[in-house]
């Protein structure tokens, strides 16, 4: 069996076409197209037009590139950038109009729980309760679980790319005051969660997403060239030198680093504040860097339970939008 998952994210359109056999996704084809919707949606604003219509381009070819593979119609989902936009819905279904594909969004809780699943699935039962971090453009989640979905997840607005438009807005490289004023933000809004972390006392902690896998680069892991099964850790205490690092660069002097990436590089401070304090709120020393997440989360779900639970997350995606809610008439999308 070959499935295919689309992942819209804050900066880029992702496919992945897997074979589905023996209980593993073995990805056969990758494709992304940059976007950088984050940079074009204000926070808590709508999607322009163009954006849209660029968002239903990448979609209309990540479905035919699938179908090219030998895939079925993809899996396709959107994250925090299009699930906080105002008229998401009107976006859902004009993506399905114009391209046939059924893209919906998922809630931050059911995206930590996927990605806790794909894991738990890496890392295996010896790991015992594991604790989870994954940082997006929009938001942070976070798990924790003893068996093979988490017993307690939470999703919070901490996302490297909303925070760095927040806070640093206009600031190349950012005043020290305000990165004072993001570390307090975070602590704030990851004290009770990182309280029950605590509480639960984690054997083993992950860190999932780009945001990790490049910060653990900076901070000494081996670069992705040498495989997916090269163990990779972050220890706090070297993410808190990155973050003194990070601090006093421009976005141009990040991209220079090692593992940091030209597009992530203005970004790249704020995930690390992210970082470090939630690793060092829920008391954790290094953690884990998995190279699975969210999209082998969903193909793993799929091959585990079939079609119908994804049936059901586009059906409530789907609903009716408020009353003059209407499909978007699209601009044609810069060449």
């Amino acid at each position: 069996m070959r499935v295919s998952v689309v992942d819209v994210g804050s900066n880029t359109v992702r496919l992945v076409v897997a074979d589905a056999e023996g209980g593993v996704p073995l990805p056969v084809h990758t494709e992304k197209w940059r976007l950088r919707l984050s940079e074009r949606v204000e926070p808590g604003g709508l999607i322009p037009d163009q954006a849209a219509a660029s968002l239903v381009e990448a979609v209309r070819s990540a479905g035919s590139t699938a179908q090219r593979w030998g895939a079925a119609g993809p899996l396709a989902f959107a994250t925090a950038v299009v699930r906080n936009a105002p008229n998401c819905r009107e976006v859902l279904r004009t993506v399905r109009a114009e391209t046939g594909v059924r893209l919906c969004t998922l809630p931050g809780e059911v995206e930590a729980e996927l990605t806790f699943l794909a894991a738990r699935r890496w890392m295996g039962w010896r790991s015992g309760p594991l604790a989870l971090l994954d940082i997006g453009g929009g938001s942070l989640e976070v798990a924790f679980g003893r068996g093979r979905l988490p017993d307690f997840v939470a999703s919070l607005p901490l996302g490297a790319g909303r925070l760095t438009r927040e806070f640093f807005e206009g600031q190349d490289p950012p005043s020290p005051d305000s990165v004072k004023e993001l570390r307090r933000k975070v602590r704030h809004q990851l004290r009770d969660v990182a309280a029950r972390i605590r509480w639960e006392g984690p054997r083993s902690a992950v860190a999932t997403s780009r945001t990790f896998q490049q910060l653990a680069r900076l901070c000494g892991a081996p670069p992705g060239r040498h495989g997916p099964f090269v163990e990779r850790e972050l220890r706090r205490a070297d993410l808190r030198d990155a973050v003194d690092r990070l601090s006093r660069l421009t976005a141009t002097e990040r991209a220079r680093l090692p593992g940091i990436s030209a597009p992530r590089a203005a970004q790249s401070l704020a995930g690390a504040v992210v970082g470090h304090t939630a690793m060092k709120l829920t008391g954790l020393k290094q953690v884990s860097v998995c190279p699975w997440a969210i999209r082998e989360g969903v193909l793993l779900r799929h091959m585990e339970e079939g079609a119908s639970w994804w049936t059901d997350i586009t059906h409530v995606s789907e609903e009716p939008a408020p009353a003059g809610g209407v499909p978007l008439r699209l601009a044609t999308p810069a060449r």
